[in-house]
């Protein structure tokens, strides 16, 4: 997360600086937390994997939701804007204006240097309370790359990985699939030359 201001509130006063702020924040037991903006590569893969999923979901009764969309988390009265959120089945909603998200099946995460540490942990460890959270995606900026994390029966999570343009990411939780060279479409890996 970025190092901008954080500020102390109950819920009900983040929600109500929330509907007049024009920045997103996430909450968190009190803590606002300001959402830093995000970088170019961020945004063309956060649009290809939207582009990507809604062909795919098309003919089934599955919605793909871009980071605008807030999520919450009830049981630990945590709220965030995942990237990228995709719900199968009927959406269930707060009764909040503007009302945020409760049942997510996939979440996914587009990893910055920034954001990293707290994606793959603090970030994670909270989604665990969604019952609906079937499947949650990490995806690389500076390299093809994406980790997948899905949960089992038990509870586990099955870890899985598909490095490299050439490879094929499974979402079982969407009978879907990431194409990498479909998710970089017009990333530049090169890294820039010395002077």
């Amino acid at each position: 997360m970025s190092a901008l201001p954080r500020y102390f509130v109950s819920e009900a006063e983040y929600l109500e600086l929330e509907r007049e702020s024009d920045i997103k924040h996430e909450y968190f037991q009190g803590e606002m937390l300001a959402m830093a903006g995000a970088s170019f590569d961020h945004a063309v893969i956060v649009g290809n994997i939207i582009t990507a999923l809604n062909i795919q979901l098309r003919e089934r009764p599955c919605l793909v939701f871009p980071s605008e969309l807030r999520l919450k988390i009830s049981p630990l009265g945590f709220y965030a804007y995942p990237d990228i959120i995709v719900v199968c089945g009927q959406p269930e909603y707060t009764e909040d204006k503007p009302p945020s998200l409760l049942n997510p099946t996939l979440i996914i995460e587009i990893l910055s240097v920034s954001t990293e540490q707290y994606d793959r942990g603090k970030k994670f460890q909270r989604y665990w309370a969604l019952e609906s959270l079937q499947e949650y995606v990490l995806v690389a900026q500076d390299a093809p790359s994406i980790e997948r994390f899905l949960r089992q029966a038990n509870g586990d999570w099955l870890y899985t990985a598909a490095v490299g343009l050439g490879a094929t990411l499974e979402l079982a939780s969407i009978q879907c699939s990431l194409a990498l060279q479909d998710v970089y479409t017009k990333i530049d890996f090169t890294p820039p030359s010395e002077p």
